[in-house]
């Protein structure tokens, strides 16, 4: 079967697309008529010519946006009996796969390094994601055999897809590009959805009574994959970069936990969770907790945190606004960078223009050379 999200479908798609509108628009004038059957021809031609451009136009768009991985994910048919698994214990990584890295100098992994399709299980949340782990050129190099390497921690949106933030914004591709110009210092990449509690959209929250994301992503993770690659423990050698959703949690952690990721990179994040028929209740009617949440009541009323945070926008975005209201909010040593585009919407497009200079702003802030 073909993929949902391969471009095979979305070629066959559009190519159907094209063949249904050419043959109403040869068949049409058969449909001409007052009788029942002409009626029915024209109905029947104009639905089968919407239907195809629609579905042609959802397969692109779902293919761009990552809203469904996969056939089950979008018939919701993951519901077969259950199988009995043989687990380890919390707070362990296990690797399922590997694959190579294609660059200009070749896909060796000590030129071009590996990612590893990686399965984490919090210790203390209970949670548990897949993700995947881009290990740099230099840690498969004999020099750094006793390297300790600073790790950033990289989110999609909601729903999100962690796949494309290897094959669509290609953060691996990018973040050796910037390796090999000197911009970052070899960096141990996470890539994950923020969504890691079924497809609840949890906003990186630790929910009353329900799932702990926070704690896995700022207490469990950091320790899980310390415990298996060679990683610095100082929190400053470790970096959070989102988009959307992905960028709100990335700030709400170096904001509320800086002793876990002392950077922190938003592109065309938000700054305060919403509530909706996603989310359900976040706060179990906490209203404390909802304003620890607030991103903006926390710079202008909490201690400033000791974190460097990089918020991307454009004069487009919904968040222009409020991310100059950040600015205008923050104290030292709090130390807060912006990238403004001219242009830009809500999509991948705008992000990848964002990467570059964010991976560099990252190498200025990132703690490096530590030993094992």
């Amino acid at each position: 079967m073909l993929s949902l999200t391969g471009l095979p479908l979305q070629i066959a798609a559009v190519a159907a697309a094209i063949l249904v509108f050419a043959a109403t628009m040869y068949l049409w004038p058969r449909f001409g008529g007052r009788s029942w059957r002409s009626w029915l021809g024209r109905v029947g031609a104009f639905l089968a010519t919407q239907l195809a451009v629609l579905v042609a136009m959802g397969l692109i768009a779902n293919g761009y946006f990552g809203f469904y991985s996969s056939w089950s994910d979008l018939l919701g048919s993951d519901g077969g009996p259950g199988t009995v698994v043989d687990h380890r214990p919390n707070g362990a990584v296990a690797v399922m796969g590997e694959q190579k890295v294609y660059s200009e100098q070749g896909s060796a992994r000590e030129r071009s390094g590996v990612i590893q399709q990686v399965d984490v299980r919090g210790a203390v949340s209970g949670l548990r994601s897949e993700a995947y782990v881009y290990l740099p050129p230099q840690y498969f190099q004999p020099e750094y055999a006793a390297h300790a390497f600073p790790m950033a921690l990289v989110l999609a949106g909601y729903p999100g897809s962690a796949e494309k933030l290897i094959s669509l914004m290609q953060y691996p591709a990018s973040a050796l590009k910037a390796i090999e110009q000197k911009k970052l210092p070899p960096t141990v990449l996470v890539l994950m959805r923020p969504t890691v509690a079924g497809n609840r959209d949890t906003e990186c929250v630790d929910v009353p009574g329900g799932p702990q994301v926070e704690t896995f992503f700022t207490a469990d993770l950091p320790k899980a994959l310390s415990a298996t690659y060679r990683l610095a423990d100082d929190p400053g050698s470790r970096a959070v970069i989102g988009n959307s959703t992905g960028g709100y949690c990335a700030l709400k952690f170096a904001l509320r936990k800086p002793d876990a990721y002392r950077s922190a990179i938003s592109l065309s994040g938000y700054y305060t969770a919403p509530i909706d028929e996603t989310t359900g209740d976040l706060f179990g009617g906490d209203a404390r907790l909802k304003q620890q949440n607030d991103l903006l009541w926390r710079l202008r009323n909490e201690p400033a945190a000791p974190v460097s945070l990089l918020l991307a926008t454009s004069y487009d975005e919904n968040n222009y606004q409020e991310t100059q209201t950040m600015v205008g909010a923050f104290r030292a040593p709090t130390q807060l960078s912006t990238i403004t585009l001219n242009s830009g919407g809500h999509n991948f497009h705008t992000w990848t223009r964002e990467i570059p200079p964010a991976l560099e702003w990252l190498g200025k802030h990132l703690t490096d050379h530590q030993t094992v």
